[in-house]
């Protein structure tokens, strides 16, 4: 995939997969004539001028960004290093973990990431909002950290004996990966638990959707597991449904479990497979609306659905879920979702080696909900203890079964669903 000089992505920053890319349309950067030159002191100055122009907050989470612009661009740069390190500080100032600087070589890993060439120990990995705490997003499916126990929410305290008292996102992310075949100790804290795993690097495969028919109590099922929003998952997502359909399934279950987001076109595409008209998404800029995403009677199918969620689907899963529970087309089931609510544009720099993430819009739901720091909060509510967890990771063949209770659970709203829509056609028409 080519990386485009702006680019619109959603997702938290990982390990062993990132937020995927798309073209964005709308926004505009401006570039000066110093940009055209390639100094150190250049780049500072583009960096500076990007937010500038494009960051979500006009008053840059409350910083003196003129001043911060003073106080960095009359320094003397006599490489790109200091340059580089630079950056980072006046980034730090907006108090946003989401908006980042990547060096050469992690912008380089990043491009990597996203063509699918993956290597690592599976850890969706972001700096909590509030703690600035690194926090598991979730371990990705059938990946080391998965196999060896991680959880959603386990905060690392350590990398091989390092503190990660302080440490970005980035350096985290650099001090964890790895060659395939080499190990990684982390050191996690879960509640008042404190947890070794040491785990050894390996060559990650991603395959964003899975589905199959089940026989069910709503009678038969078609069960989609969609694990990343990637391009592919379209694609894929479209053929699952249709398939399904060949096979005349009552109803559907949806499960965003531990999925952590990825671009925002492929959320707008697979919400129309299932949302026949009505508001999709709206992002918002600092100047208000920006985009306005909708339905185009595009739908697969019209039958009931219900949503999987927990803590570890977060971003383009949560404007899924938001609008197939604002439109009232799907009953949401699980635990509240991350609350990653933010829109990032990605982009080359002008040394045509390093990139930017920046911060650009939050997303709305439907019913104009802002859900950053909060979630959406399930229809349903229904926890999975931790020995529950665990052994849905030791045997991963059982989620989605009726041996997963989430997913029991969501049969069990499914099956009320299509008995509403069976006796009260005229009700679940006006609902879809």
């Amino acid at each position: 995939m080519t990386l485009t000089k702006r680019a619109i992505v959603l997702g938290t920053t990982v390990i062993a997969i990132t937020a995927v890319t798309v073209s964005l349309a709308g926004v505009h950067f401006s570039r000066g004539a110093s940009l055209l030159k390639d100094t150190p002191k250049d780049l500072v100055d583009e960096v500076w001028q990007v937010i500038d122009n494009s960051y979500v907050d006009g008053t840059f989470n409350q910083t003196d960004w003129r001043s911060v612009r003073r106080d960095y661009i009359w320094r003397e740069y006599t490489d790109k290093k200091q340059a580089y390190l630079a950056i980072r500080e006046m980034l730090k100032k907006l108090n946003d973990p989401y908006t980042r600087f990547m060096d050469p070589e992690e912008f380089k890993n990043m491009k990597v990431e996203t063509s699918g060439e993956l290597i690592g120990v599976g850890i969706q990995l972001a700096a909590d909002e509030k703690t600035k705490k690194l926090t598991v997003i979730s371990p990705i499916e059938g990946s080391p950290a998965s196999k060896a126990g991680v959880l959603s929410k386990d905060i690392i305290i350590k990398i091989n004996d390092q503190s990660t008292e302080g440490m970005d996102v980035n350096k985290a992310v650099m001090l964890i990966r790895g060659e395939s075949g080499t190990s990684v100790k982390l050191t996690m804290q879960r509640g008042t638990e404190i947890i070794d795993y040491n785990l050894k690097r390996d060559r990650i495969e991603l395959h964003p959707v899975s589905s199959n028919v089940q026989k069910t109590a709503a009678g038969d099922t078609g069960y989609i597991r969609l694990r990343q929003f990637s391009a592919p998952a379209v694609k894929e997502m479209r053929e699952a449904i249709r398939n399904l359909e060949k096979q005349n399934v009552a109803g559907y279950v949806l499960d965003l479990r531990s999925n952590p987001g990825g671009l925002l076109t492929a959320s707008v595409e697979i919400s129309r497979m299932l949302i026949k008209d009505g508001t999709i998404v709206s992002t918002v800029n600092r100047q208000g609306e920006s985009d306005r995403q909708s339905a185009n009677n595009s739908a697969l199918t019209d039958k009931p659905v219900v949503v999987l969620v927990d803590g570890g689907s977060a971003s383009a899963s949560e404007i899924v879920s938001g609008a197939l529970q604002d439109t009232k087309r799907a009953k949401i089931v699980g635990i509240k979702t991350f609350g990653k609510g933010l829109v990032q544009s990605v982009r080359e720099l002008g040394d045509n080696e390093s990139g930017l993430a920046v911060t650009i819009a939050k997303y709305l739901t439907p019913n104009g909900r802002d859900i950053n720091k909060h979630g959406i909060d399930p229809d349903v509510e229904i926890k999975l203890t931790e020995p529950q967890q665990k052994e849905l990771q030791r045997d991963r063949d059982k989620i989605g079964t009726p041996a997963d209770p989430q997913f029991g659970k969501a049969i069990q709203v499914l099956s009320e669903e299509i008995n509403v829509k069976k006796f009260n056609p005229i009700l679940s028409q006006a609902q879809s």
